[in-house]
């Protein structure tokens, strides 16, 4: 079975951008691990407002992927590079991580990484930790009980910048 896994940038305060979505504080001085993830899934799935921020830094990113927008207004539609889902995701995605591939790669945003952590449909969340305070912004999880999950660390590295990757599998939410 293919994994859905979570691969994913935040402040040390836990924030995945500001509170107007600008994400310019991230780190871009070194590959960080991505280009070999990359090379790892042939999906990507994301939130509508993700797509279209995605579709603002100019050419996308992952033509060579199949591509899956989570939207409820879109959805059945499909356009040059995605198509949009948004009825009966959870047998959408049962089905998705049966099908033949390689891995599925969430790439966000919070609601739809909220979403997926409540299905536990999170297989491996790759957690990138900024070296920085952001104090406010869209948090990567919500604050709320019912997402306890079990985390088990499988690995951590740390780089010169001062970013820390921390590697965990997921167990289902308590």
């Amino acid at each position: 079975m293919r994994r859905i896994r979570l691969f994913i940038t935040s402040s040390l305060d836990g924030y995945i951008a500001r509170p107007d979505g600008a994400i310019d504080w991230l780190f871009t001085d070194q590959d960080y691990g991505y280009t070999e993830f990359l090379a790892q899934v042939d999906t990507v799935i994301m939130g509508r407002t993700t797509y279209e921020q995605v579709l603002g830094f100019g050419e996308y990113p992952y033509a060579s992927k199949r591509g899956i927008v989570i939207s409820q207004r879109r959805h059945g539609q499909r356009d040059q590079h995605v198509e949009f889902v948004g009825s009966d995701l959870r047998a959408f995605m049962e089905a998705l991580r049966q099908a033949e591939g390689q891995d599925i790669w969430l790439v966000g945003g919070a609601a739809v990484i909220d979403w997926f952590l409540r299905q536990g449909l999170i297989d491996e969340l790759l957690l990138f930790v900024h070296p920085l305070l952001l104090g406010d912004g869209i948090p990567l999880f919500q604050r709320d009980a019912a997402l306890a999950t079990p985390l088990i660390l499988k690995q951590t590295q740390t780089f010169s910048s001062g970013m820390v990757q921390l590697v965990y599998d997921l167990g289902k939410p308590a």
